[in-house]
């Protein structure tokens, strides 16, 4: 049979997929079942089909140029975007990612391990009886110098363009400090020593400064305190997250290692998610809030309105609801 004559009976198969693309394209495509769209595949991929043999046989140029158009109509239809779901990203950010972190092991590890390790040393740091020489000990007595010389003087302010410069530096610096987290949980011991001495480290900064005899210690706290809750809580979010990986190629329940990983990565991506925006927030904050000359009380304030938010989300959002055990 010639071309011609074969593409002739395929006439009503590229006028019913045309009447399918008009439907598609109104306000009426949610009616369509399953089967409807079944066919619509299927009269596509017949069309296509029909548009090569018109091609290779160089049938007139007013039939290829219908398939042409019909074809890339029925392409736009079939692999069109999917509108913005609002209550299912709604459902993802306020009810999945927070039970996510808030039910994760890992997490509850590294919460835990850092902020428990973090207080104590404070305390060590900050007493001259319990540990006396603590503080130098931990951190040289060089870098304890540095610290003090950089905020010998009232915190001032600086201009626009230093703002934007030094926020760029820390999203670059708190994300290396999440990756190294990170990366060292997937060894497991690794990640557990690097949490550990960023606990330790930052813990012995903030009890030396804390001190009633180190003068500097107040415009320390005056820079920091406004973007250390989103800093601190990010660290722990990347070693949680790193910790659940290195955990996936020890105990695999079962499934191979790589099957493992891929599965755990998939469940760690809510949690790296939160940690890359907390980085971010904590950037911005410590680039053009921290350095400026505001009043003390305006920083204290947003430590505990991003404190209380996290809280909210964190533990109010991702506590285990009735429904949850329910399933379980």
């Amino acid at each position: 049979m010639k071309a011609s004559k074969v593409l002739a009976t395929q006439q009503l198969q590229w006028q019913e997929l045309d009447r399918m693309c008009a439907v598609l394209e109104s306000r009426s495509r949610s009616k369509l079942s399953a089967d409807d769209v079944s066919r619509f595949a299927s009269l596509y991929r017949s069309a296509c089909a029909d548009l090569a043999l018109a091609d290779a046989r160089q049938l007139p140029p007013n039939t290829v140029q219908y398939l042409h158009r019909l074809v890339g109509r029925a392409h736009n239809q079939l692999y069109r975007a999917r509108g913005f779901d609002t209550q299912a990203w709604a459902k993802i950010l306020l009810e999945d990612v927070p039970r996510a972190v808030f039910n994760d092991g890992c997490v509850q590890v590294a919460f835990i391990l850092f902020w428990g390790v973090f207080i104590l040393s404070a305390v060590l740091a900050y007493s001259d009886s319990l540990w006396p020489n603590y503080a130098t000990s931990v951190i040289p007595e060089s870098s304890l110098e540095m610290m003090e010389e950089n905020f010998s003087q009232p915190i001032k302010g600086r201009n626009a363009g230093a703002n934007m410069m030094m926020a760029a530096f820390y999203i670059r610096h708190n994300t290396g400090i999440g990756l190294q987290c990170f990366a060292g949980g997937l060894l497991v011991i690794p990640g557990v020593l690097v949490t550990t001495f960023n606990g330790v480290f930052l813990g012995a900064a903030f009890g030396y400064m804390a001190r009633p005899d180190v003068a500097e210690g107040e415009n320390f706290f005056h820079f920091v305190t406004a973007h250390g809750p989103c800093e601190l809580t990010a660290i722990v979010l990347s070693a949680g997250s790193g910790l659940r990986l290195g955990l996936a190629w020890m105990k695999t329940d079962g499934l191979t290692r790589s099957a493992s990983l891929r599965k755990n990565a998939e469940e760690t991506m809510p949690i790296m998610g939160a940690a890359m925006i907390l980085f971010f927030m904590a950037a911005l904050i410590e680039g053009f809030l921290s350095p400026s000359a505001a009043p003390y009380a305006i920083k204290a304030g947003v430590a505990i309105v991003t404190s209380c938010m996290l809280m909210f989300y964190f533990v109010v959002l991702g506590y285990p609801r009735d429904e949850d055990y329910d399933a379980a």
